[in-house]
């Protein structure tokens, strides 16, 4: 067995053993109110769930005492593989399991995710890393497995918008250590999973004029992010740079 295989499967080890405590843990962790929407039957098609909060809620009460360890394990595929958009995940979060414990399983969730995009791209390198970012995306960011540090990359996930995703990857290809890049990574994503959580949290107590100011913060964030996108990048780049 080479080194990157035995890296691979005591990583693998780790994490099934991180997900069957999960299991175990969520029979006594926080259930979704289940009496908020009718227990879901079937569903048509498993990409209509990803894609519809309302389908999203119903499947995970019908998983009763294991909705909130299946909720943990979505919010990690949505950092690896991106299948559905985390603001999705982060809302129904805190619709189901309130403001606290929504926030808690959300961070919980991107944490573990985080790292096993970070050990992937660690262990397998960049032709693997190529595989989910296209090249010409990839060569833009290359500044960052060069020489940045920890503050700047606290910033790139603070920044809202920025395809966090996307930086796990890429900081996975840098010199960065696994401690330094998950207290960066855990730290610099808590904003932006509370405001969605808070979000869920408001329209779950029917509290819609505080979801509405809280969704209308974060779509001028993204805007203005979106807008000075280029001014932010060579920003940080210059930062990066001194």
């Amino acid at each position: 067995m080479s080194h990157q295989q035995r890296q691979l499967l005591i990583r693998g080890v780790i994490f099934a053993a991180l997900v069957v405590l999960l299991f175990l843990l969520s029979r006594y962790g926080p259930q979704p109110l289940s009496f908020l929407l009718p227990v879901a039957g079937e569903f048509e098609e498993i990409e209509n769930v990803f894609s519809n909060s309302e389908k999203l809620q119903r499947m995970l009460i019908s998983l009763g005492p294991y909705s909130s360890a299946v909720f943990i394990l979505l919010q990690v595929l949505q950092v690896v593989a991106a299948p559905f958009p985390g603001e999705l995940t982060g809302v129904v979060g805190g619709y189901l399991y309130g403001e606290v414990f929504g926030f808690i399983l959300s961070t919980i969730g991107l944490t573990l995710g985080s790292w096993v995009t970070f050990e992937l791209a660690s262990i397998l390198g960049r032709p693997f890393v190529e595989k989910y970012i296209r090249g010409e995306v990839l060569r833009k960011f290359d500044f960052i497995t060069t020489n940045t540090g920890a503050f700047i990359c606290f910033l790139l996930f603070v920044i809202p918008g920025f395809p966090k995703d996307y930086l796990c990857y890429v900081l996975g290809l840098s010199r960065m250590r696994l401690g330094t890049f998950l207290i960066v990574s855990v730290i610099g994503r808590l904003p932006g999973t509370y405001l969605l959580t808070l979000q869920g949290a408001n329209l779950r107590s029917q509290e819609y004029a505080a979801a509405f100011v809280f969704a209308a913060i974060s779509a001028v964030l993204l805007l203005i992010a979106y807008l000075y996108r280029a001014q932010l990048f060579h920003w940080v780049k210059s930062k990066n740079g001194r």
